[in-house]
């Protein structure tokens, strides 16, 4: 592949004066790692880590044996039924066979990667919603329970097949050993004879939802193959590289970043074992990995080097290292520094989405790395910022460092999700989809976001970025992880609150913070009202930071203060409240309340809609 130097705007647009048909290496994910595969057979394309413990005990497997089992699996599906169009799940850890099932799936048809972690009714709404044919799943495993979910739901679906990783299968029921049934098909080739073109149907990702029935967002093979290319350009990607792998393989950043992208240049992944960056063993030995395997990059979330930085360096030699990626989540300011100042090691902030296939922007490796700032644009894909009205319809471009919708358009932006009904209001204008981000652009072509719509706290009309509190939060000596929500209020609407995790061994009191934000915190109305000390912060299971639970649990807090008074009065004996996601209301609160006895319903029912009629969040009313 032609290598570039890119340290601005500049040289993408001199870059973008070759039409990107003329620079693309392939037209399906396919057929790049095909060629990434011939460049040199025997090499080492994937060390698996079977567990943090035995880092320096890998599996290899060569370029050879993993397009061999891309084809062998290919064609399995295909003898399975499996046809253009028709959709393959993937219920598995970090295993080799998670890459065998995602590329040759998406040989064979179309690959639906799922997160083993969701409930198996969420698992099986969208296997559903994917008209899922085959499904593949990792077998009975002490302290694993993905088995016990796909038992619950298999026979509901009326799968064509199921192929269980790691199990002798049960062909009676349908069940086969995808390791026994795999090594008996064609290595060499796809015995369909199929021809992917570039608009095909290739992969669905679940992205958007953690209470309801995630969204499926739809990559063509175009998708990810120019996302793969262009990463690979802004990356500087050669055969050369070694890359960890700690991210899941359900999730885009796993899947493209450290999958795709490397394979497709002839360059060495390694698997940091079936559960990645969760298992606590792999974080003890980061630097230890980095050292053994002389690896080149990494990309991890703000909250992985987060817990980096509890880990001490003891001499390991980290000078392999040329950069590593942060994406998800914006990093705070302090957390870049102090990790860059300890290791050595220059970060690269990215942003893209699963609707973008995977990235969208970074800071270029060979220029100015703006920190705080989410870098430049892709080459070929388009990018701004908008001002919108209240429809979410184009109003205008917004004028240098003029705060609006980020928005992107290009070969990397997926058609749309699965479910038409998801698909209103994600437009802009015709090509452009809207983000949910809200951020600037800078003279200089750097974006910079703002925060998320949703997540901003709105006092009083006033908006405060989330950003403003956690920033001071995390240079303060003790705090491991902030993070900043809005907490019902009846005059303001909102006021900021915090919520903290406290380095481990370090100690601090919500008076010293609260104290120390008035200082810190340069706008008064973004000073919390109150922190909250967590020993684990709620995370999705990409690490990033999931604040809907938080602002559950502001709520919460609100409405059992607000209903304590009914204890002092005397008309209830317990009183508990739960908060959660309601498909219909949004935020919802559950209220269960014990009456004290000889305290009619109808008065306590007249006292509570009195305590809460001065907040939006909805309610139901559980009396014993």
């Amino acid at each position: 592949m032609e290598r570039f130097s890119i340290s601005g705007v500049a040289d993408i647009e001199r870059l973008e004066a070759v039409p990107l048909s003329e620079r693309l290496p392939a037209q399906s994910t396919y057929e790049l790692i095909r060629r990434g595969a011939m460049i040199n057979p025997k090499k080492v394309a994937l060390y698996f880590i079977p567990r943090g413990e035995d880092y320096d005990r890998p599996l290899a497997i060569s370029y050879e044996q993993l397009w061999g089992r891309i084809n062998q699996t290919a064609n399995l599906f295909y003898d399975l039924g499996l046809r253009p169009g028709d959709t393959v799940s993937i219920l598995l850890p970090n295993l080799p066979q998670t890459h065998f099932a995602l590329w040759g799936g998406e040989a064979a048809g179309v690959a639906n990667p799922i997160n083993p972690f969701l409930g198996a009714d969420q698992i099986k709404e969208i296997m559903r919603t994917a008209r899922t044919k085959i499904l593949v799943a990792l077998g009975p495993q002490p302290g694993v329970d993905i088995w016990e979910k796909v038992e619950l739901i298999r026979r509901e679906l009326k799968l064509e097949a199921v192929l269980q990783v790691g199990g002798p299968g049960e062909e009676k029921e349908g069940v086969y050993s995808f390791d026994e049934l795999v090594g008996k098909y064609d290595p060499t080739r796809l015995a369909s004879g199929r021809e992917i073109g570039p608009d095909e149907l290739a992969a669905l990702f679940h992205t958007g939802g953690t209470t309801g029935l995630p969204k499926l967002a739809k990559h063509t093979h175009l998708n990810e193959v120019y996302d793969a290319w262009a990463i690979a350009v802004m990356g500087d990607f050669s055969e050369k590289e070694v890359l960890l792998c700690g991210l899941p393989l359900f999730h885009v950043n796993g899947v493209i970043i450290t999958g795709l992208t490397p394979f497709a240049f002839g360059a060495t992944v390694v698997l940091l074992s079936p559960a990645g960056y969760r298992d606590r063993a792999i974080i003890q030995n980061f630097f230890k990995i980095i050292e053994q395997y002389r690896a080149t990059f990494f990309s991890a979330v703000p909250t992985v080097y987060a817990a980096l930085m509890q880990v001490p360096l003891a001499g390991e030699d980290l000078s392999s290292l040329r950069y590593a990626i942060c994406g998800a989540a914006p990093m705070p300011v302090e957390l870049f520094r102090e990790f860059e100042r300890r290791t050595g090691v220059k970060i690269l902030e990215g942003y893209g989405l699963t609707e973008g296939a995977c990235a969208s922007s970074v800071n270029p490796r060979d220029g100015e790395r703006r920190i705080g700032s989410i870098g430049i644009r892709l080459p070929y894909q388009e990018m701004k910022t908008v001002i919108v009205d209240e429809q979410g319809k184009y109003v205008r471009d917004c004028r240098t460092d003029e705060i609006g919708v980020v928005v992107i358009k290009g070969p990397n932006v997926f058609p749309g999700y699965l479910q038409e009904e998801h698909n209103r209001g994600i437009w802009v204008a015709p090509g452009w989809l809207n983000t949910g981000d809200l951020g600037r652009q800078d003279k200089d072509g750097y974006f910079w976001l703002t925060g998320r719509a949703k997540d901003l706290i709105i006092r009083g009309g006033h908006n405060i970025d989330p950003a403003t509190i956690e920033e001071p939060l995390y240079r303060h000596p003790a705090v491991a992880l902030a993070a900043a929500v809005g907490r019902p209020d009846p005059y303001a609407g909102e006021v900021p609150m915090a919520y903290i995790v406290l380095k481990e061994g370090a100690k601090a009191t919500e008076e010293e913070l609260l104290e120390y934000c008035k200082k810190a915190i340069g706008e008064p109305m973004a000073v919390p009202k109150e922190i909250v000390f967590l020993e684990r912060m709620p995370m999705t299971q990409v690490g990033k930071i999931f604040k809907p639970e938080l602002r559950w649990d502001a709520v919460r807090r609100v409405y059992q203060r607000e209903l304590e008074a009914l204890k002092a009065e005397g008309l209830a004996e317990e009183i508990t409240v739960q908060v959660g996601e309601h498909k219909l209301h949004g935020v919802f609160a559950t209220i269960a309340i014990t009456l004290k006895r000889g305290v009619a319903r109808e008065r306590l029912e007249a006292r509570l809609a009195e305590a809460l009629s001065k907040y939006t969040v909805k309610y139901e009313l559980k009396v014993a």
